[in-house]
């Protein structure tokens, strides 16, 4: 509670304090922020048409003058919104905006051309960018409060970013790697099954890219061996691994990770076998015979030369006696 009042105090004094200190009137963009916006007197940089604004805009741009570059820019967008010049404007923003280190306005202004603008000549280099700027917040980067303040990394919103460029070109360059960036996301975050999910989509929308196609099979066994170790053994998940693993060893025999999925699935496999000999020694102890013999016969299909085969053995010759009805 305490907290929460410190942070409202916090935020009323920040809107008290910008009036006196602003040197020109604030206005705001969606996705983007708040920047000063000069009215009244004319400022040097505007001008009376859209493409000397925007020629303004690029100049700055070129000059590293960030602060001029949305100025003008943002003019052109406000002013201008219909015109030829807008996506470029737009574009120009989201450029300044990732040079200035404010990645997650920058990634909005570029979704904005592509919802705006899906016919924009930077339509190839807006994806990529915002592909770079989604594998920042993978690495960790923060996300910001009004662009500003740094407040925490997440992975869900990562996994978002990700999401977009997806959907904003799914047979794009960048969209296997984006689609596969969902998973990595997810995985970081501990959600197996959203990363299986993702990693699944992966290999079977990009079938016909062999390299995206096997990290994605090889990831999706790999997402639900882990899940299956979260908590106690989880058998049915582990299975589900394991068949994920066999068709990546089918179809990319020569993959350089074939070995370690081989290793894997034998730990699996071993880990199976313990778990259904336990099972069957429970269903033994509580005299349920019947369902003791089906997981000693589980224990046997999943390695016949285990060391707990001839103990399965054993016992299943052991029990049939008492599997006989009545009389017989």
């Amino acid at each position: 509670m305490n907290c929460r009042f410190g942070l409202s105090v916090l935020l009323f004094a920040l809107v008290a304090w910008l009036p006196l200190r602003a040197p020109a009137p604030l206005s705001y963009m969606p996705g983007e922020g708040w920047y000063y916006e000069p009215y009244g007197e004319k400022a040097e940089w505007m001008r009376t048409r859209a493409k000397d604004q925007l020629d303004v805009a690029e100049q700055a741009f070129k000059d590293k003058n960030y602060d001029i570059t949305l100025h003008a820019a943002h003019r052109v967008i406000r002013v201008w919104p219909l015109s030829d010049y807008a996506p470029r404007a737009e574009y120009l923003v989201g450029r300044c905006l990732e040079a200035s280190g404010h990645d997650e306005a920058a990634f909005n202004a570029y979704q904005t051309i592509i919802e705006k603008y899906p016919r924009s000549e930077n339509y190839d280099d807006i994806l990529g960018r915002q592909f770079v700027i989604a594998n920042r917040f993978l690495g960790g980067e923060w996300f910001r409060l009004w662009n500003t303040i740094p407040l925490y990394p997440s992975m869900d919103q990562t996994a978002g970013l990700y999401d977009k460029i997806v959907n904003n070109g799914p047979f794009s360059d960048v969209a296997p790697h984006a689609q596969m960036g969902i998973g990595t996301a997810r995985e970081k975050q501990s959600d197996y099954n959203a990363a299986e999910k993702a990693y699944e989509t992966a290999a079977d929308r990009y079938h016909d890219r062999p390299d995206i196609a096997a990290d994605a099979l090889y990831h999706e066994g790999l997402s639900y061996q882990k899940q299956a170790a979260t908590a106690e053994y989880d058998q049915s998940t582990a299975g589900k691994a394991i068949a994920t693993y066999t068709d990546f060893m089918t179809f990319y025999p020569d993959d350089k990770r074939v070995p370690e999925v081989q290793n894997s699935i034998a730990l699996m496999k071993a880990e199976q076998v313990r778990g259904n000999f336990i099972i069957a020694k429970y269903y033994e102890k509580t005299k349920r015979w019947a369902g003791a013999v089906v997981y000693y016969n589980e224990v046997l299909q999943l390695d016949p030369n285990s060391s707990y085969a001839a103990l399965a053995r054993q016992q299943i010759e052991i029990l049939k006696p008492r599997l006989q009805p009545a009389g017989n």
